[in-house]
């Protein structure tokens, strides 16, 4: 099945699950509750562990019940995969770091969710990565922020609590001229309503505890990346 190719309709109810449970056959999606997975032999677990052999570790890494979960909010945002974690706090954090590292500087709308605040200012304020928050009515205001050791922009499509709507592509546009990616926190549009990477997000976040999970009363957090990014067309980032 092409994702391309559907409607999100479509991609809403089969996008990660296109054919039954390959173990069970069963329609919907199992819930695998298991922590570890056994291996046929000692040459298939050090190729999974060295990664140069797909399937399951553990569970804490990957799990099939998980794995649905990943692709199918990839598929709607239309990315090129994704990384369901404990929250969206978690998500938020992750998607950070694995960017910047210490010595780092961020430009962040300061109509943030409280918790991102939080972290931005003061968590990894102690990492040694410095955050610069700025009105985001105005893109202009975020390239005015930038420095030589900026890794990233970061805003919300719509601001927690006030609402206020981001210019997604705008921002996206500064960024790019700057050679650095663009995270967008997505979690009051969902992609029924709003997609990030068509707009030029390259990597969106989500809370799952809100819209995606839909009554409030499931944790969770989904990393979603467009695949648009080019980390190697510049020095900023060794590591990716």
């Amino acid at each position: 099945m092409t994702n391309g190719k559907l409607k999100l309709e479509t991609l809403q109810v089969h996008a990660g699950q296109e054919t039954p449970d390959p173990t069970t056959d069963a329609r919907a999606v199992p819930i695998y509750m298991t922590t570890s997975y056994v291996f046929k032999d000692s040459a298939q677990a050090a190729g999974r562990f060295a990664l140069t052999e797909p399937g399951n570790i553990y569970t804490r890494l990957m799990n099939p019940t998980s794995d649905v979960l990943e692709k199918r909010v990839a598929a709607l945002e239309g990315g090129v995969a994704a990384l369901a974690t404990s929250s969206g706090s978690s998500a938020i954090t992750y998607a950070i770091q694995n960017i910047a590292l210490a010595g780092d500087h961020i430009v962040s709308s300061t109509n943030v969710y409280g918790g991102t605040a939080n972290l931005l200012a003061n968590t990894l304020r102690e990492q040694g990565i410095e955050t610069t928050f700025v009105d985001p009515s105005d893109p202009a205001n975020f390239e005015k922020a930038i420095k030589e050791n900026t890794k990233l922009l970061y805003t919300e499509v719509l601001g927690n609590p006030n609402s206020d709507v981001a210019d997604i592509e705008e921002i996206s546009k500064i960024a790019h001229k700057h050679g650095i990616p663009l995270i967008v926190d997505s979690t009051f549009s969902p992609p029924s309503v709003f997609r990030p990477i068509e707009h030029g997000a390259d990597i969106v976040v989500h809370s799952a505890t809100k819209f995606l999970g839909g009554h409030g009363v499931a944790m969770g957090g989904v990393i979603v990346d467009s695949g648009n990014f080019d980390w190697a067309q510049n020095d900023k980032f060794p590591t990716l």
